[in-house]
């Protein structure tokens, strides 16, 4: 594709975006040669940081025309990078891995700065980068098949895994570059190529993470050309995406709404769909339950992130006999947690992405307020940041606990926001059905030293989520284990496990060694000598 343009004689110079970017090496690949000329129709798209709300960076959208060259380009170094050994295909993610861990801090101060998590979690994200790398390493030495045992003499069956195609990866703004990493590092030494389509609101880490790549391919040498790609823009790129017939697997994180719009897509060309959606996560607290260390994995699951990761606590299940002192110890947290510039010391919550983002969490309040819920926090906050006092354009506000007697349906809606509903339960089974009447199935957890609790809610009758939590909360997964969810959370599985499996395709093999033909099943179908 052509290089998209940053146009920096529009953007202060002084600004904190341009060393991390010199430093990273976008403007190296920026400033090679464009090929064919962009249309002049071709959009501009500009980056905000949250932080100010001002624009760091102004960037050129990629036409459909260089999209679709792209796509083409990602199939031909697919066809020559499948014949590649696997383990060589993972010494191009290790080395890819050595470039993230010399630049974890600038990549993770850029994270920071594009969307306004604090920087341990910005560091936290490259190091998620690093640990799939190195995952995938050793998966590629490990890629396996199995003996199947036959019911014939002399034959043997198997499956082998074989290298897909091109795997497309759309990623949201709130973690750009670690969703796209569990999908490329995996797609990579499985024998795939990769295009990537980053949320439009965080460009500029897929940018950095790209000029990285490529910095790991040419110390590697021998990687065909176009084998990973960033497209850069909004909803129509991702529409084209799915509907080439060239992307075989396409990966997706983002909305409800956004899955049931690209999933019958994908169905109609037969297209494999890896879908990460939205997640109304829960936990229950019961009255065994440490509450010292129910408060700490409370307080990180829900105001991580601002409250913008899809694993996020929005929901908590709350023994009566405890949630009087359960309440009063959450609002002291509340009222108590630092808002602010993301990038200070001792900084807990950040800004909201966006102004649409603070006007979904004032509605959802609101609506809460209507139903006669009692809510604490939630309001607009002004903020001093490293650069200057944060004008109308930066969106900072105060976690809101909201206390609820029932799930009013406000509740049983993901609102992308710091918000927790706060409820009693009475017995435990009571709790696990409130748990599981929402829509999303995404991340769930349990607190209770009784065993019998913990069993059962991890059992069949127990969460209906794809990740079930003791003890700890719903954020904050390890890369070893497969993630992802259940019912509108789409299904699909990212990261570690067996996850590998969705970017390769299988094949069964029987192999006859012997003279006679046996059939399965005790079929005979003999033909006479010098029948044709």
């Amino acid at each position: 594709m052509t290089n998209p343009v940053v146009l920096l004689d529009q953007v202060s110079p002084q600004d904190e975006a341009h060393p991390l970017l010199a430093r990273l090496g976008v403007e190296q690949i920026l400033a090679q040669p464009a090929g064919s000329a962009a249309p002049s129709s071709t959009p501009e798209l500009p980056v905000h940081t949250p932080i100010t709300g001002q624009v760091i960076a102004r960037l050129r959208e990629t036409s459909e025309a260089e999209a679709s060259d792209a796509i083409e380009a990602a199939h031909r170094a697919f066809l020559v990078w499948r014949s590649v050994p696997p383990p060589r295909r993972g010494e191009l993610v290790r080395v890819f891995g050595e470039e993230l861990r010399a630049e974890a801090a600038a990549l993770g101060r850029l994270v920071t700065l594009e969307t306004g998590k604090i920087l341990s979690e910005g560091l936290g994200e490259v190091q998620e980068m690093i640990d799939i790398c190195t995952f995938a390493v050793g998966l590629s030495r490990q890629l396996e098949g199995r003996t199947i045992a036959s019911e014939r003499a002399d034959h043997r069956m198997m499956e082998t895994w074989h290298p897909l195609g091109v795997v497309g990866v759309i990623s949201a703004f709130n973690f750009p570059v670690a969703v796209w990493s569990w999908n490329a590092a995996l797609a990579l030494v499985c024998g795939n190529a990769v295009v990537w389509k980053p949320s439009e609101k965080a460009p500029l880490s897929a940018l950095a993470t790209h000029a990285l790549f490529l910095r790991a391919a040419a110390k590697v040498g021998g990687v065909p050309p176009g084998l990973c790609a960033v497209l850069l823009g909004g909803v129509r790129l991702g529409e084209l995406l799915v509907d080439s017939p060239w992307i075989s697997l396409l990966s997706a994180t983002g909305s409800t709404a956004m899955g049931r719009a690209v999933a019958p897509r994908l169905a109609r060309r037969f297209g494999r769909a890896l879908l990460e959606l939205g997640g109304n996560n829960a936990a229950i607290v019961c009255p065994s339950a440490d509450l010292d260390l129910t408060l700490r994995a409370v307080a990180f699951a829900a105001l991580g992130t601002a409250g913008q990761r899809c694993t996020t606590l929005r929901r908590l299940i709350v023994h009566q006999s405890i949630y009087p002192e359960m309440i009063q110890r959450l609002k002291q947290v509340y009222r108590s947690v630092v808002v602010g510039d993301p990038r200070a010391a001792g900084t807990l919550v950040g800004p909201l992405i966006d102004q649409r983002s603070y006007a979904a969490m004032q509605a959802a309040l609101q609506e809460a307020r209507s139903h006669g819920a009692q809510v604490t926090g939630g309001e607009r906050v002004a903020v001093a940041t490293a650069d200057a006092e944060a004008g109308n354009a930066a969106f900072y506000v105060r976690p809101a606990l909201v206390e609820v007697a029932d799930q009013i349906p406000v509740v049983k809606r993901e609102t992308f926001a710091p918000i927790l509903y706060v409820l009693p339960y009475r017995e435990l089974e009571e709790a696990i059905a409130l748990h599981n009447d929402v829509s999303q199935g995404l991340s769930s957890s349990i607190f209770t030293l009784n065993m019998r609790e913990a069993e059962q809610f991890l059992s069949a009758s127990g969460s209906d989520c794809g990740i079930a939590n003791v003890n700890i909360g719903t954020s904050g997964a390890e890369i070893g284990g497969a993630f992802g969810g259940e019912k509108e959370t789409g299904g699909g599985r990212e990261s570690g496990s067996d996850a590998w499996k969705q970017y390769m395709r299988r094949a069964t093999n029987t192999i006859n060694y012997g003279t006679r033909l046996p059939l399965a099943q005790g079929v005979s179908f003999e033909i006479e000598p010098g029948q044709g």
